[in-house]
């Protein structure tokens, strides 16, 4: 393969029997090994072409680029099964894909072998013709945000990934001052409320609480967009505060991929987390 494929490879790494381990036993498990052996099956795709796809699509590849693979994939799918086994072969691979999107909401760790198999095929099945009936998913990936689709999937991917590498920013050092009073009363009553609603979410908690607490709010307070319009239009300054905010969210995701996970996919979390730090925000502002 070339070298930009074992780059991306080596970048990702291959499932390991640990994280085998932290999926669910029974029905979700079982039913994708079977999917992904009955797809398997059908030799549509080889292994060497979902690493190719899906490094070229992680580091950042335009969508046409990831064509000439998936165009080669779709003229096996054409020209080598007949009708029953193009029905048969698009059925399960929509089926994985929702099984797996339904798995990777409830584990805090993917396997990544599924991860990247989910990645090729929501690509591959918008490209497949409908032997009978009419695709209505057909063109989706052309018409969604390919920029949001990215970092979701770098952030599952990292999630999958071996932890022991994994690098924690370091909390940025301030003055030697301590903190007044009552922004340590709303700072504790911050972190009260995290570890109430959403603590039993994450591995650390306590490392999130410095992230919540320490790390992103001045993150977001130095956009320079939201600045300005704190400074200049103070009525889109929440606006321009929750763009600020999905951006830092989206630059942490190698840091802290579960965060970046529950921001995405948990509503609660991610309102209360606006909220949060547009009011943090806002002291700071006024100060």
């Amino acid at each position: 393969m070339g070298a930009a494929l074992r780059k991306g490879t080596a970048a990702l790494g291959y499932l390991k029997t640990r994280d085998v381990a932290r999926t669910p036993r029974g029905g979700t498990r079982t039913k994708l090994h079977t999917l992904k052996g009955a797809l398997d099956q059908h030799q549509v795709y080889t292994p060497e072409q979902i690493d190719a796809l899906v490094t070229l699509f992680l580091d950042g590849a335009p969508r046409e680029t990831l064509d000439p693979i998936l165009d080669a994939c779709v003229a096996v799918y054409v020209h080598e099964l007949d009708e029953d086994q193009q029905v048969d072969f698009k059925g399960k691979a929509k089926s994985f894909t929702r099984s797996y999107d339904f798995l990777a909401t409830i584990l805090p760790y993917g396997v990544q072998e599924w991860e990247k198999l989910s990645i090729f095929l929501n690509f591959l099945i918008a490209k497949l013709p409908a032997p009978k009936e009419e695709d209505l998913a057909k063109g989706i990936l052309d018409a969604i945000d390919m920029d949001s689709y990215r970092a979701e999937k770098k952030a599952m991917i990292a999630i999958a990934l071996p932890d022991e590498d994994a690098e924690i920013e370091p909390a940025p050092t301030g003055g030697g001052g301590r903190k007044p009073e009552p922004e340590l009363d709303r700072l504790s009553n911050i972190v009260k409320q995290f570890n109430d609603q959403f603590g039993g979410l994450f591995l650390d908690s306590k490392l999130v609480e410095k992230r919540i607490t320490e790390i992103i709010p001045p993150k977001v307070a130095a956009d320079p967009a939201y600045q300005n319009a704190m400074k200049n239009t103070p009525s889109t300054a929440r606006i321009e505060h929750d763009k600020a905010l999905k951006r830092v969210i989206t630059a942490m995701f190698k840091d802290d991929a579960q965060l970046f996970k529950q921001f995405q996919d948990n509503d609660s979390f991610r309102g209360w987390l606006t909220a949060t730090v547009f009011e943090i925000t806002q002291g700071e502002s006024g100060r």
